[in-house]
């Protein structure tokens, strides 16, 4: 008998000027466009309600659109109730049915769409085979480690073969270690499969491990889209900066600006980067910690307030004209002393000009 294999069916979605306006006049999602290639990881980030899970459930068809439209592959599902899309959804609470087996969970959509019994248990257990649990289908819920319950929630998900699966802070009720390695699970099967995901969290790390592609949301609308290292090494704008990742924020001035090439001034401090478009005036850098450099022979006058040994390196508080600096470094051999005076600079790979001052 040949073996049974989850199948990828993966197909893109599109929003058209989609908004979601609940009651008359609370805004939750304001006008949105955005494209998910086909196979591709896409992540909405953002803090609490900036619209990244009302506009998961709009893809999944548990909230309607009130204007635009949402496309799944070239399938116009806008007006579609959820029974009608080809989508699933693995929810931040696993939702097991607690007196189920792990298989009867895992099968239990595929019994609902009517496939035969004996073809639902053989891609149950492809499934629990697929996310490490093979071997766990007498099991109950109960008796099984939140992880566990969470694989086995996205093998229920993952049985159904959607165009697109979908998942809601999924990993928001496990420990720091648990997230990491069902992340990476997750990151592995979406790949190894070809899945399209839709994935939301607020978990600025997560976002960063498992994404192609990072939705930025900020009060109902999209502040902005890129990979993950294009979102960490050019933030658009303050907002940004401080979520993707720490950031620093400092206050600097445009000098000069030739070609796309500015000349900023810190303090007596000048440094080229660069301009992004922008003219002469006040601006601002952010900065990563990790790309600041203390005790360069050039950089501006301050002095460390705070150091702190965390084991694999040193936190400094570094106190500078325009306020605190954080800053953190490999060296722990040689750690330097509250109360030193000391010039930071900037490395080779440093900041980035974001509007304001």
């Amino acid at each position: 008998m040949a073996e049974t294999r989850i199948k990828s069916k993966a197909a893109p979605v599109s929003f058209q000027g989609v908004s979601k306006v609940f009651g008359k006049d609370v805004v939750a999602v304001d006008k949105i466009d955005l494209e998910v290639e086909a196979g591709k990881l896409v992540t909405l980030l953002g803090p609490s309600g900036c619209g990244k899970t009302t506009t998961l459930r709009m893809i999944a068809g548990l909230e309607m659109a009130s204007s635009g439209r949402i496309l799944i592959g070239d399938k116009d599902v806008t007006r579609l109730p959820a029974t009608d899309r080809d989508v699933s959804m693995v929810f931040q609470s696993y939702a097991l049915f607690p007196h189920m087996t792990v298989l009867e969970n895992v099968s239990y959509g595929l019994d609902f769409s009517g496939f035969p019994k004996s073809e639902a248990r053989d891609r149950a257990r492809a499934g629990l085979d697929l996310v490490g649990l093979k071997g766990y289908d007498d099991r109950l819920p109960s008796e099984l480690s939140g992880g566990q319950q969470q694989r086995v929630a996205v093998a229920r998900a993952l049985v159904l073969e959607p165009q697109v699966l979908l998942f809601d802070e999924p990993l928001s009720n496990l420990d720091a270690k648990l997230r990491r390695q069902v992340r990476e699970d997750i990151r592995a099967i979406q790949q190894d499969l070809g899945l399209t995901v839709v994935y939301v969290t607020h978990d600025q790390e997560e976002a960063l491990a498992v994404s192609d592609e990072i939705v930025v949301m900020r009060n109902a609308a999209i502040a902005q889209i890129g990979a993950p290292r294009e979102l960490y090494d050019a933030p658009v704008d303050r907002f940004v900066a401080d979520f993707i990742g720490e950031a620093n924020i400092i206050p600097c001035e445009i000098v000069s600006v030739e070609g796309d090439v500015a000349e900023i001034a810190i303090e007596d401090y000048r440094y080229r980067l660069a301009s992004r478009g922008m003219s002469p005036g006040p601006a601002a850098l952010a900065v990563r910690p990790s790309r600041l450099e203390i005790g360069t022979a050039h950089g501006f006058a301050a002095q460390i307030k705070k150091a702190t040994y965390v084991g694999v390196r040193m936190e400094y508080t570094v106190e500078a004209p325009f306020g605190e600096i954080f800053v953190v470094q490999d060296d722990v051999q040689n750690p330097l002393e509250p109360g030193l005076d000391v010039r930071l600079g900037f490395a080779s790979a440093g900041p980035v000009l974001i509007p304001g001052g």
